[in-house]
């Protein structure tokens, strides 16, 4: 429901709250501009955390992003926040809607992890941009209805719960508390705790420090815990690491920079091939990867925009928040910049809440918060101080907050959990998420197949499980034919 308004309420000068529709949505320009910084600062660890997931992985020519075998962190910010800014603005003046938008996590992951290795970064960004674009397509053709209608809401669920325990492996990986075992063949299990079976180490204990304080500030629901704590270790790290004998790192050594403020280095900008991924991926694989941007992205902000809705009051009877059609051509154009800047995918982000919870109802909140990211470009020096192990913790916090929604599955529908577990469980099982979707979609048409219910599969639902199982026996098939 929304607030009532007092006589007080400030108009800002009868142009802006008109625009933004401030006093009719029961709020203030200060309510929004609150709420506008809130949603910032509990969303800005993105400026860090997109660097850390995307930096460091090589494509298959062994480059990294941005060019090169050296990462280029601060370039990776710079692109980060300069998408961010400008998108969620365009949020706030076009949908007028409290949303913020910047890389998504997990679809981050995918990019780095899944495609880029099978391709070059610009054949991989090519392929986000193509998934904006078909995005955007299916909002403004009304196709979008059939796509939401076809994948059950439950695999949905699924596919958001296993790519929250793929996002806490990474992050234990990274941190150096879940290792790899050096001589795995001579064992059956393949990882461990530490390097040696048992923590060791500075770093590890950073990491630990870490992921005790964002648990402790997101349990006091303090505002921008994760940034917070982001913060707060790179300072101890600093610290452990002016102290003694150098300490081993996994990935960036923490020092003070040279200078804080620097000219932004938009290296990024404009990386990306569209049609590369074809030729080097191959048709289906590329496609496939598509539709898995797509899957995720997509029905993310369908959910996120109505949860924000509810939370706010804004929601129409029909259940449906004001000015949808909008808010999803922007967050489709989102997704098509992410991928020409050469950050990934944009989408929205459901921290917007947090924002609405001091107050935010309109997208004047938005635009305050796209003016903070654009700020932060400035600052992108400071990305190259942070040590994995400072900002990993808070990727833990994010699985456990997607891993939440598994109780939205019917353990008891063994048509639903059967697919629901496989794509769960095979997304970190595998370090791969389209293993985990692929093998889900398939169990859920074989499943159905089985129990005579081919009649209740959608059309299109065949179609990609094909598509699946040729994905995973394209290597036997091609050798076959050949």
């Amino acid at each position: 429901m929304l607030r009532p308004v007092s006589n007080q309420t400030l108009a800002a000068g009868g142009g802006i709250d008109r625009y933004f529709k401030i006093t009719e949505r029961g709020s203030t320009v200060g309510r929004e501009v609150r709420g506008g910084l809130v949603t910032f600062f509990t969303m800005a660890y993105i400026i860090v955390l997109n660097p850390l997931i995307l930096g460091y992985a090589p494509d298959q020519d062994g480059n990294l992003l941005g060019g090169g075998t050296v990462p280029n962190l601060a370039m990776i910010a710079a692109g980060t926040a300069l998408v961010a800014g400008l998108m969620t603005i365009l949020m706030g003046v076009v949908a007028n809607y409290p949303l913020a938008l910047a890389t998504g996590l997990g679809l981050n992951a995918f990019v780095a992890f899944a495609i880029a290795s099978q391709m070059t970064w610009a054949d991989a960004m090519g392929l986000v941009v193509i998934e904006g674009l078909v995005i955007l397509v299916l909002v403004l053709t009304g196709f979008r209805e059939a796509v939401f209608h076809a994948v059950p809401a439950q695999l949905k669920v699924a596919i958001s719960v296993g790519i929250g325990l793929f996002i806490a492996l990474i992050g234990f990986v990274d941190a150096g508390f879940v290792h790899r075992i050096p001589d795995a063949a001579q064992t059956t299990v393949p990882v461990q705790l530490g390097e040696t079976g048992q923590l060791s180490g500075w770093p590890v204990l950073v990491f630990a420090v870490g992921l005790l304080l964002v648990i402790a500030l997101w349990v006091r629901h303090v505002k921008g815990a994760i940034l917070i704590s982001i913060v707060a270790t790179t300072i101890l790290a600093i610290i452990v690491e002016a102290i003694g004998e150098p300490k081993a790192w996994s990935l960036t050594t923490p020092a003070w920079p040279d200078k804080i403020f620097d000219t932004p280095d938009f290296g990024t900008v404009g990386h990306f091939s569209l049609l590369g991924s074809f030729q080097n991926a191959g048709v289906v694989t590329a496609l496939l990867f598509v539709f898995t941007l797509m899957l995720a992205d997509f029905f993310d902000t369908m959910g996120t925009m109505t949860a924000i809705g509810a939370e706010a009051g804004l929601l129409q009877p029909d259940g449906t928040p004001p000015n949808t059609q909008r808010i999803l051509v922007v967050d489709s154009i989102a997704a098509a910049a992410g991928g020409a800047a050469g950050v990934s995918s944009n989408t929205s982000y459901i921290e917007s809440a947090s924002g609405v919870g001091e107050g935010a109802r309109t997208g004047l909140a938005s635009v305050v918060t796209g003016i903070l990211f654009l700020l932060a470009i400035f600052l992108a020096p400071l990305v190259a101080i942070i040590p994995s192990e400072a900002a990993v913790p808070a990727l833990v916090l994010v699985g456990f907050l997607m891993m939440q929604q598994v109780r939205g599955i019917d353990w008891e529908d063994l048509e639903i959990a059967i697919p629901a577990f496989l794509t769960i469980v095979l997304m970190p099982f595998t370090y791969s998420i389209t293993v985990g979707i692929g093998a889900g979609f398939i169990a859920y048409v074989f499943i159905k197949l089985v129990r005579g219910k081919a009649a209740g599969i959608h059309p299109l639902m065949w179609v990609v499980a094909a598509m699946f199982v040729l994905y995973f026996f394209i290597h036997p098939i091609t050798s076959w034919l050949t």
